[in-house]
């Protein structure tokens, strides 16, 4: 599997299980956060802008806020590739317990980090009906 799928993957993977279940260890959160650019920046599905610091208060509070959280990642492409970094695009549908699902078309730019990790830079969620 390409490098930033799999990173879609896993840490769509990690919030799932961080914020679908009170019994999460720390380490999940700790994992989570590591995979996040310290310039990161969000525009969320409500039109806020969140960088690292608010990323990073918003999961430390969320553990199992979230019960029975389903997450399914479809539709993963590639807009652009370069050695430092890539574009992606995917759709998101979130599902917790019988409520009605939601969905979202997401937009990520990946940066790599001084270890050639890749990391979280940007991300850009839009609401789908």
């Amino acid at each position: 599997m390409n490098r930033y799928f799999k990173e879609v993957m896993d840490a769509h993977e990690l919030i799932q299980n961080w914020l679908g279940n009170a019994e999460a260890h720390d380490e999940v959160c700790d994992n989570l956060l590591a995979r996040f650019s310290p310039a990161y920046s969000m525009m969320t599905t409500g039109g806020v802008l969140l960088n690292f610091t608010q990323l990073n208060n918003f999961f430390r509070t969320q553990r199992g806020a979230r019960p029975n959280l389903d997450i399914e990642i479809t539709d993963l492409q590639i807009v652009a590739e370069s050695e430092g970094g890539a574009t992606v695009t995917y759709i998101e549908r979130q599902k917790i317990g019988t409520q009605a699902a939601t969905l979202r078309f997401s937009t990520v730019v990946f940066e790599s980090n001084q270890d050639g990790r890749v990391i979280w830079r940007h991300l850009h969620e839009t609401s789908m009906p």
